[in-house]
């Protein structure tokens, strides 16, 4: 029998065990990290109706916090609500409780303020996962959705952390964590008020983060590429050719919602301030950006003109 032949059936198996056994070590290293990060702690999540609203939502869960969850829809918390209680154990978690949260009415936001406070009487994480997002020409944008935009991305976020920053500078301790985009910091064509209303609440972020440290506040943000995408917008990202699209994606099917989870849960407990999810090529451009503007700028015009080209053909 062929020597090389036996080694490979022995080793492929041994291959297999030890990957699965690297995975479920990884998963317990994070099942740990949560119970570590967020145990008894108050965790207000926005947005936890999303994919990743709910995955934070249930890895907190079952690391033992007072979770208060944040969504648009009373009856849709409530059944994930039920869900979460269902699939826990009641002795070891806490029942979560649920705050009707949309950044596009800024007139509610004192007393959403004030309902997140009441539920604990204080919270030690906020996590702003609330996104929204639209792909158009500048010049067809209204100014009611530049607007809409801002708020959801920019106003809403500031005006809650600014919220609850009081809170947690009389106990000086807490952790406020964006999640936001690869485009605060990399505007791609197309995205005019999304890029603006990341880049400012970016920056927003940044300077809190100096202000805060005196207090032993700590604030992160995460940047990721996109989250779950759907089939459509995976078909449409393998089927253009344009140059600058290339540079707005990570993996063919962008950051999972247990990736991006993971990432939160480590970046809680290292409490590190900036975290950029995305391979090589969209980094490469951050770079290009500060150290090469012309030559960034005319590879974004060549994509648009190549996209365009292609439309037209």
């Amino acid at each position: 029998m062929d020597p090389t032949w036996i080694t490979t059936v022995l080793l492929v198996p041994c291959v297999i065990v030890l990957t699965a056994g690297f995975f479920y070590l990884y998963g317990v290293v994070i099942g740990l990290l949560s119970k570590t990060s967020v145990r008894n702690k108050v965790v207000v999540i926005t947005d936890a109706l999303s994919g990743l609203g709910r995955e934070c939502a249930g890895v907190f869960h079952k690391g033992g916090a007072r979770l208060i969850l944040c969504g648009k829809s009373w009856e849709k918390l409530e059944e994930f609500a039920d869900d979460l209680a269902n699939a826990s154990d009641p002795t070891v978690t806490f029942p979560p409780k649920l705050v009707l949260l949309d950044f596009g009415d800024m007139d509610s936001m004192p007393d959403v303020i004030t309902e997140i406070l009441e539920c604990y009487g204080c919270l030690d994480v906020l996590i702003l996962n609330s996104s929204m997002k639209v792909k158009a020409p500048a010049q067809s944008v209204s100014l009611e959705m530049d607007k809409l935009l801002m708020d959801n991305n920019y106003f809403g976020p500031a005006t809650l952390a600014k919220g609850v920053l009081p809170s947690m500078i009389s106990r000086r301790t807490g952790h406020l964590l964006l999640i936001s985009s690869i485009q605060g910091k990399l505007a791609v064509p197309f995205r005019t008020t999304y890029a603006a209303s990341k880049h400012a609440v970016q920056a927003f972020f940044d300077c809190l983060r100096a202000e805060v440290e005196e207090y032993g506040i700590s604030v992160s943000t995460i940047n990721h590429t996109f989250i779950s995408p759907s089939s459509a917008e995976n078909t449409e990202a393998a089927s253009s050719r344009s140059v600058w699209s290339l540079l707005y994606s990570k993996k063919p099917l962008g950051v999972s919602p247990d990736e991006a989870a993971a990432e939160i849960v480590k970046t809680l407990h290292n409490k590190k301030k900036e975290v950029v999810m995305a391979p090589s090529l969209p980094k490469v451009a951050i770079y290009a950006r500060s150290f090469f503007p012309n030559v960034f700028f005319a590879v974004m015009a060549a994509g648009v003109n190549n996209a365009a080209a292609c439309e037209n053909m």
